[in-house]
């Protein structure tokens, strides 16, 4: 019988699978559909459920109507640098895949910021390999403590979005080893992740998943016991079903293997221990989830439940936001002091909360820094907002609230399922005008027997002017207005462009509508997908996508006019400035770190006329800040869920401190990084070692915001530093620092510790992260911080020899960040 010790899931395989015939084995190794596996009643084994994080948990259906927490998007939690509160993260996401029905969380990603111009560098943690495993492995033990599975993605290299799925990233062994693959191996070995997920891309002239990696480094080096999966249709042959290699193809039920696989064992190219190893792996899996007959969930003794997830997830927000700059103790505000505020940018009214792609979830609610801020000063402080401008060149989706279903229902449209005959199918009432669709529209109705969508409303136009109207996606729109044609376009995929960028920032088909206040007119948006060139091979990619979309034409100068003096008749200006779906999302790189549209315009506006200007940066990855050093604070609050304006009213009044430290290197210029350009499909990762801080600091560069930088509300003395030597038996070494609050009010730091070997024989960083501790203290407390620098932090990858500690002394620097090392003290390897 089964055997469950600490979540470790032992089986005894040959009682699941003994009455298995090659055909039911085969068939387990391939999902079932997009978001499940096949169920094996002959094995016990029910329908596993696997869904996309990591910022929240969607389901099996891209539904405003089944909404999901949304939770602060990875650089935002890694600017906590605190692993405990993102294993409660890791938590609070478990719960909500059990509310959802779902068994495997397809999350954390764990590649690097290689560069800031790659594009999906929000869902990532950090450019550094020791804080992103850290805070991989408490998200991973967070979600696995809860009985379901977490995903490690994606192995290995995925760390741009251009051509990823052909690219070949050339890497050299010992970039690949302490940089890329190190933050995979601390998990698996640390973390206990139950599954990985091989990329799309290749390393060194092999696609991931085909990889030698998989058997010789994943599996059998580093002992993992798991699920490989494939990233979604990156299965692309049979060779991939080799032994050691892909467990699991997704989506299904179609793939290279089938019948195929079978044919391959029988003719004796495939061994049927492979098949039986992943089989094996597969059960495990199930077992551990709690999705096999007779065996509970692997749960682990953890601490209650949320009793508030509002709460949880805004206390997280505020532990990430980074506070870059702060001139004259600006920051904390005191609203006894205020009469008028004036709230600015367009992210101030409509915020980001997540980034584009896999990681997107439909929020329960969101809360506008506009909203969270009026609400926060209260009904004596008047609260002002100028948008300032557009910052996108898209028309911006319909708002649903200006809409009203064809029965009445307000904030709502109707969408209508339409076969190749026009007969309908089926239809829906939803409160969304984004609109997406996996393989199922309903019961017995699959994305392949629509051969048109109709969406139905009418919409109130809020104030005179010329709208622009229509719709997004890939096929023919043909736009009705009061029964009138007005307008029919059929739209394309980009040449070269990624399928999920069809997705994301899909190709528009609008035109002008002249509305009076309070016009109403009925809208028919009528929607006939066209076939996609989606990169995948042969795979069929069943999913269908469109927006409605409404904007007013307004005028950019006027609004631009409008914030300044806003701006100049308030006692402080908070400008909120960030990017748009068309800047940060899975399927596309960034082509510049500037801010979009007029964005740094107004902060140098609004700083002439308000010396108290804050300016807050809602961006899941760096941005360009010209104008940093003219403002009198800078926020970086990230992308922060669903809680941003409460969290971030409650950092701008002080009731909490900004406790983010940034994760990865800001910075001041557009050159100066890695390419993500592949040159006639190969991506060389030229730097080799030299990634973010380690390239500023061998380059004598100085970014705009150093690697670890974070103010707070109050201020610290550094006073001492020890190494225990009774605690280096296993090569490691444990550090004590003494540090004291010297500020007027209880406060969180960071304490980093960076190593160095000014004389090293081997090529180094000047420093590297080695550790780091988080502590809290009341004012005038002195608090003794206890942290670990393991044996590995020291060791160099050696291409003889593998891992390596260089003899003799090392240096250990102590501080707030790597710019500012207040403490220092020797160790010596032996």
């Amino acid at each position: 019988m089964s055997q469950i010790l600490a979540g470790d899931v032992r089986i005894d395989v040959w009682q699941y699978t003994r009455s298995l015939t090659l055909e039911q084995k085969v068939r387990m190794l391939t999902g079932a559909d997009f978001w499940s596996l096949h169920p094996e009643p002959a094995a016990g084994l029910r329908r596993l459920v696997v869904s996309d994080g990591p910022a929240g948990v969607r389901g099996e259906s891209w539904d405003e109507r089944d909404p999901s927490a949304n939770v602060p998007s990875p650089t935002a939690l890694a600017a906590t640098w605190d692993p405990e509160r993102i294993e409660r993260v890791g938590g609070l996401l478990a719960e909500e895949a059990r509310r959802k029905g779902v068994d495997v969380l397809l999350a954390p990603t764990v590649n690097l910021h290689r560069t800031p111009h790659g594009g999906r560098h929000f869902e990532c943690f950090s450019e550094d390999p020791l804080l992103t495993a850290a805070m991989g492995t408490a998200y991973v033990q967070g979600v696995q403590a809860r009985g379901v599975g977490a995903t490690v993605k994606h192995f290995v290299a995925n760390d741009s979005e251009t051509e990823r799925l052909t690219l070949d990233a050339r890497i050299d062994e010992r970039a690949l080893r302490e940089l890329y693959l190190a933050p995979f191996e601390t998990i698996v070995r640390e973390g206990g992740a139950w599954a990985v997920m091989a990329a799309y891309n290749g390393v060194n002239g092999t696609t991931m998943t085909e990889s030698p990696m998989l058997r010789e480094i994943l599996k059998q080096e580093w002992g993992f016991d798991g699920v490989v999966m494939s990233d979604w249709f990156a299965a692309r042959s049979l060779a991939a079903a080799g032994p050691g290699l892909l467990d699991l193809v997704m989506p299904g039920p179609a793939g290279p293997w089938g019948e195929a696989l079978v044919d391959a064992v029988r003719a004796g190219k495939v061994p049927e221990s492979a098949v039986d190893d992943k089989v094996m792996r597969i059960l495990r899996l199930a077992a551990r989830v709690g999705a096999l007959d007779g065996i509970a969930s692997a749960v682990r003794d953890v601490p209650g439940g949320y009793a508030d997830v509002g709460a949880e997830l805004r206390a997280a927000a505020a532990a990430g936001f980074v506070l870059a700059s702060n001139t004259g103790s600006m920051l904390p505000l005191d609203v006894t002091g205020l009469s008028r505020v004036a709230v600015l940018g367009a992210n101030a009214s409509v915020a980001r909360t997540l980034g584009g792609g896999s990681a997107t979830v439909a929020p329960p609610y969101v809360v506008s820094p506009l909203d969270g801020i009026r609400t926060a000063v209260g009904d004596d402080v008047e609260v002002v907002h100028g948008a300032g401008g557009r910052t996108s060149g898209r028309v911006p989706t319909a708002q649903a609230g200006s809409l009203t279903a064809p029965d009445g229902s307000n904030g709502a449209l109707e969408v209508r399922f339409l076969d190749t005959a026009g007969n309908l199918l089926t239809r829906q009432q939803r409160h969304a005008t984004t609109l997406l669709w996996s393989g199922v529209i309903a019961d017995g109705i699959g994305v392949r027997d629509v051969a048109a969508i109709e969406v139905h409303a009418s919409f109130c136009a809020p104030q005179p002017g010329r709208y622009l109207v229509g719709g997004s996606g890939l096929g023919r729109f043909t736009l009705t207005a009061d029964d009138a044609t007005v307008h029919e376009e059929v739209t394309s995929l980009a040449d070269g462009a990624d399928v999920v960028e069809g997705m994301m920032r899909p190709p528009q088909a609008v035109t002008t509508l002249d509305l009076a206040e309070g016009q109403e007119v009925d809208l028919v948006l009528r929607y006939e997908p066209g076939a996609v060139e989606h990169g995948f091979g042969e795979a069929e990619v069943a999913m269908l996508a469109l927006q409605l979309n409404i904007g007013l034409d307004s005028d950019d100068d006027a609004e631009l006019e409008h914030a300044v003096r806003q701006a100049a008749e308030s006692d402080v200006a908070v400008v909120v400035v960030g990017t748009t779906e068309e800047v940060e999302s899975e399927g596309f790189d960034r082509t510049t770190l500037a801010l979009p549209g007029r964005q740094d315009e107004l902060v140098r506006r609004v700083a002439e006329v308000n010396l108290r200007t804050v300016v807050v940066v809602n961006a899941g990855a760096p941005v360009l800040l010209p104008w940093a050093d003219d403002v009198a604070a800078v926020l970086i609050a990230w992308f922060p869920g669903q809680e941003f304006g409460n969290a971030l009213a409650d950092v701008l009044l002080g009731i909490v401190e900004p406790g983010g430290r940034l994760p990865m290197t800001w910075p001041r210029e557009e050159a100066g990084h890695p390419s993500v350009t592949p040159v006639e499909g190969t991506l060389p990762y030229d730097e080799g070692i030299f990634v973010g801080y380690r390239a500023y600091e061998r380059d004598g560069r100085k970014p705009r915001y150093a690697f670890g930088h974070g103010l707070g509300y109050t201020e610290w003395s550094y006073e001492d530093v020890s190494v225990l030597a009774d605690q280096n038996a296993a090569g490691g070494f444990a550090l004590t620092v003494r540090l004291r609050n010297t500020g007027g009010r209880p406060g969180r730091e960071v304490v980093q510790v960076y190593a160095s070997r000014p004389d090293s024989a081997v090529e180094r960083p000047r420093r590297w992260l080695a550790g780091f501790a988080t502590v809290d203290a009341e004012s005038g407390e002195v608090a003794d911080v206890d942290i670990t620098v393991p044996a590995r932090a020291l060791a160099h990858w050696d291409t003889t020899t593998g891992w390596t500690v260089e003899p003799g002394d090392y240096r250990l620097e102590v501080g707030r960040s790597l710019a500012d090392l207040r403490l220092v003290t020797e160790v010596r390897a032996e």
